[in-house]
Parts: structure tokens; C-alpha cells; sequence
């Protein structure tokens, strides 16, 4: 997923990445076996402590909601997978401004809903998905927050691709950059 990842964005050594919503860093691994400086956050104190000893130093927990990327230094990409329909509208708003501010770029991964549920069934049975949205709704969101999106697809192969296959219009696949 990740080699995917660096031919769809078109990654570049020199591209300092941020994986926002690492989990245990294991993207964050592969984009370093991968010559790709890249760097992690998580909410879960499990999961960061639970990382990979190699890469553990490039993970960070995020601790507060007032400063959701816990680094000092800016990024040239930001990317989420499975990540934003866990946030309430509200942090995802301070996610995007801090974002803005903290990134060049962004690539997101959300699960796409139509009348608030979402498209692949399954992901309804997840009681942490709280934000289900339609394209529209999530390109207006970032918009209304310095961001264009410069493309946009249902499908990117080699991400998502057991439920891409099975609901074409399940997932956004979401490529920004600054106005």
C-alpha cells in the first residue's frame, strides 16, 4: 500500500510525510524502508508505546485536542486513511486549520456515506465512525479550509481495494493542496 501510495502522489525522497493516525507506525516503516522521511501520530497511547522499536522515535502521541500534529516542524504531506469519520465535527475542524498551517499537501482516505450512512454496510457497524459524509460534503469541508482539491477519485489500486472492488463509490480518495 504504501509503494502505492508514494506512485499515486508522486512522493519524492526529499517529501517529509506525516501519518496521521499511524496506529502502530507500520506505514510509517514502510515509507522509510522506502526512502520516504516519514513521521507518525496517534491518540492511542497503546499503539504509539506498541510501535515498532525502529521507527517508535518518529511517532508521537497527540495529548491534547489543541494541538493535533505534535511536531515543530512543517510537512509536505499530510495523509489520513479510515482516519476522519472518527473525529466529531468539531476536532475535525481544528484538524483541518492546524493541517492547513502545518502541510503543502494532504491526501485523505474517508469512507463516503449517502443519507448519513455509509455506502459499504460494514462500516455502519462501527460505533467509533461518527462523521458520514458525502464527496460534496467532505470537498466543501476542506475548501472552508484553505484547501483545493486537485483530484479526486473513487478508487486508487492497492488502497482499499477488498472494499473498492465491492462498493465502486464506497470510498474518496482526496488529493489537496493549498489555495
Amino acid at each position: 500500500m504504501t509503494h502505492c501510495l508514494i506512485k499515486h502522489l508522486k512522493l519524492k525522497e526529499t517529501d517529509k510525510v506525516l501519518d496521521y493516525g499511524c496506529a502502530k507506525g507500520f506505514v510509517v516503516k514502510a515509507f522509510r524502508i522506502l526512502d520516504i522521511p516519514a513521521f507518525g501520530c496517534d491518540i492511542s497511547p497503546y499503539a504509539i508505546d506498541n510501535a515498532d522499536a525502529d521507527i517508535r522515535h518518529y511517532c508521537a502521541l497527540i495529548k491534547t485536542s489543541s494541538k493535533l500534529i505534535p511536531f515543530d516542524f512543517n510537512f509536505d504531506w499530510i495523509i489520513t486513511k479510515d482516519v476522519l469519520e472518527h473525529m466529531d465535527e468539531k476536532t475535525l475542524n481544528v484538524f483541518l486549520k492546524c493541517s492547513f498551517k502545518k502541510a503543502k499537501k494532504a491526501f485523505h482516505v474517508v469512507p463516503l456515506a449517502d443519507n448519513n450512512n455509509f455506502i459499504v454496510p460494514e462500516y455502519n457497524k462501527d460505533v467509533t465512525h461518527i462523521l458520514a459524509k458525502n464527496v460534496s460534503w467532505w470537498k466543501e469541508k476542506f475548501e472552508s479550509f484553505g484547501w483545493v482539491t486537485t483530484s479526486f477519485s473513487h478508487r486508487v489500486r492497492g488502497i482499499k481495494d477488498n472494499w473498492t472492488e465491492r462498493y465502486k463509490y464506497g470510498n474518496g480518495f482526496f488529493v489537496l493542496e493549498k489555495k
